[in-house]
């Protein structure tokens, strides 16, 4: 397995085999993808009671989705769930690994690295959590994760329980 660089990234995009949409060529980096917030977020709800984690365990009974119109605030060790603005179509011989970018890594923002899986086509959620001491600003639009793409031994099409999601 090989990680994909800019070049090869531009020409699967190219060549439609890797579809992001919307699209921004300047996104594209030496080895990933810059991709960027929505306006849309969960937030888990404050309540003290134990959740039972579950093979039927249900994130949308703890969460409430926010709409964010300039901002949101993280405060210090909290999370919430986070969508992306772009759609993602990978190859079926390529999957993707969602990381935070150094820079807002450096500040305390932590996502959990996320595997996005060979010929999914969705909008990859992302767990943000403020690990730093000091409250941040979350913007939607705001290039927070990259994608690192890389080949697969063989092909595989994802067909779970998220393939096709666009909502949080």
């Amino acid at each position: 397995m090989a990680i994909f660089t800019k070049s090869e990234i531009l020409n699967l995009v190219k060549l439609g085999k890797l579809k992001i949409t919307p699209y921004n060529k300047s996104n594209v980096g030496p080895g990933s993808i810059d991709l960027t917030l929505s306006n849309k977020i969960r937030e888990f709800k404050r309540v003290w009671e134990t959740f039972d984690i579950k093979p039927d365990a249900d994130y949308k009974k703890i969460t409430n989705i926010k709409t964010i119109k300039k901002f949101h605030i993280l405060r210090p060790k909290e999370s919430v769930i986070a969508i992306t603005k772009e759609t993602i179509t990978l190859p079926e011989d390529a999957a993707g690994w969602l990381y935070t970018r150094s820079r807002y890594a450096r500040i305390g923002l932590m996502a959990t690295p996320s595997f996005v899986q060979p010929g999914s086509a969705n909008k990859p959620v992302i767990e943000l959590f403020n690990a730093g001491n000091r409250p941040l600003a979350l913007y939607p639009d705001t290039k927070v994760i990259q994608m690192i793409l890389e080949t697969t031994v063989g092909e595989a099409k994802y067909k779970g329980k998220f393939k096709e999601q666009k909502k949080i």
